[in-house]
């Protein structure tokens, strides 16, 4: 999962593996991959928006592994992370938000 969170915004982009070496390290097998939009679980939310606040991030980009249960487990945020290829796999409007946030920054 990539969550890209921009100010109070989030998109969230489920990254599905194809392959047994994608689904290890879905780094390992770009042409084995699907992305679709998803939600946001409310816990995930509240605790990324505690998390971007307590490191002072208007921008992170967050990955999770999302287990058989469906629980959500943390693994990073990346206060440079990379968000144009899911933006370009998902249609998340997150150069919009990008924009927008900028356009408020003081």
């Amino acid at each position: 999962m990539r969550l890209t969170v921009v100010g109070d915004r989030m998109f969230a982009a489920a990254i599905h593996a194809g392959s047994d070496a994608g689904h290890e390290d879905w780094r390992s097998d770009y042409g084995s991959l699907a992305y679709s939009r998803t939600s946001v679980p409310t816990p995930v939310a509240v605790g990324m928006r505690l998390l971007m606040r307590r490191l002072g991030l208007r921008y992170g980009a967050a990955d999770f592994v999302v287990g058989p249960g469906g629980g959500w487990t943390f693994l990073e945020v990346n206060p440079c992370g990379q968000w144009d290829w899911i933006q370009g796999a998902t249609d998340l409007p997150i150069a919009e938000a990008i924009a927008h946030d900028l356009e408020g920054a003081t």
